[in-house]
């Protein structure tokens, strides 16, 4: 990673790598992020192996996803964003989220760490268990 180009395909591949490819969840965040990654979010911290246990139910409730980045920016080992991640669950809603992401990139180019925040957009919640 290290270009913009490199930050754009992570914010738009790596969620579709964890929650639909066929990959080894593992293997998909060795491909972006460092052995020792953390991702803060809201609040509570996400170390590689809880991060590759998310990837299980996100492969089983995901139907489809989308990123759409509004803003990116790459400074040195400095990396910024804001996206709305829509997904469509196989529960029969649809969600989309806004986030804002800043991180920090290891020497070879991959996430090191992660701080994010995020708020729901719209929940289309028919048929969603409450």
């Amino acid at each position: 990673m290290g270009s913009l180009i490199d930050f754009l395909r992570y914010l738009t591949a790596f969620p579709k790598e964890m929650a639909l490819g066929t990959d080894d969840p593992a293997e998909v965040l060795d491909r972006y992020c460092t052995p020792d990654f953390e991702h803060h979010d809201a609040g509570t911290r996400f170390d590689r192996e809880r991060l590759v246990a998310h990837a299980k139910p996100a492969r089983r409730n995901v139907l489809r996803l989308r990123v759409d980045v509004h803003e990116a920016l790459v400074d040195g080992r400095r990396v910024a964003a804001r996206y709305t991640l829509h997904t469509a669950m196989r529960q029969g809603y649809d969600l989309s989220t806004e986030v804002y992401l800043f991180g920090e990139l290891a020497e070879d180019g991959r996430l090191r760490r992660i701080v994010s925040t995020s708020r729901t957009l719209s929940d289309r919640s028919e048929g969603r268990p409450q």
